[in-house]
């Protein structure tokens, strides 16, 4: 077996990097890492007017099909609407209002108003509503806990 020259003096910058890379990777927050451990819902302005937002300022929506009911929304669903679930009680702030604050029970899903509270994976950062509409059935909600139905 030959071994070519050239490559050996570059072997120790090489396994260096390769045991840089084997380190733990950094913690990942908020929905990345599941349940936020503080889960807080706002009024932000935006394109639609002021709207309902989690604490990092991602647009929160309502599904028609769960007015005053626990959440119909199956596993395909739940794939492109996750809920917004927290481990400890749900804070109003800025504009919100804790009267309309809630969760259910059986899955510590958020709830405002009557709605239970969704993400749209196609909202990709803050401010984003490309949920808006979609199949006349996803809504973001008003600060009163109406949905906001212009587009």
């Amino acid at each position: 077996m030959r071994v070519r020259m050239g490559i050996l003096p570059a072997l120790p910058a090489l396994l260096a990097g390769l045991a840089a890379c084997g380190g733990e990777a950094p913690q990942q927050q908020g929905a990345q890492q599941g349940v936020p451990a503080n889960t807080e819902v706002k009024i932000a302005q935006s394109e639609l007017g002021p709207i309902l937002v989690d604490q990092t300022g991602r647009t929160l929506y309502a599904f028609t099909k769960n007015e005053n009911k626990p959440a119909e929304c199956d596993a395909g669903c739940i794939a492109v609407w996750p809920a917004l679930t927290s481990q400890s009680t749900v804070e109003a702030k800025d504009g919100a209002d804790a009267k309309l604050v809630s969760q259910l029970d059986e899955s510590s899903q958020a709830v405002y108003g009557k709605w239970p509270l969704y993400y749209y994976v196609g909202d990709q950062v803050a401010g984003d509503v490309n949920g808006q509409g979609v199949d006349d059935e996803w809504f973001a909600i008003a600060a009163d806990g109406k949905l906001v139905k212009k587009s």
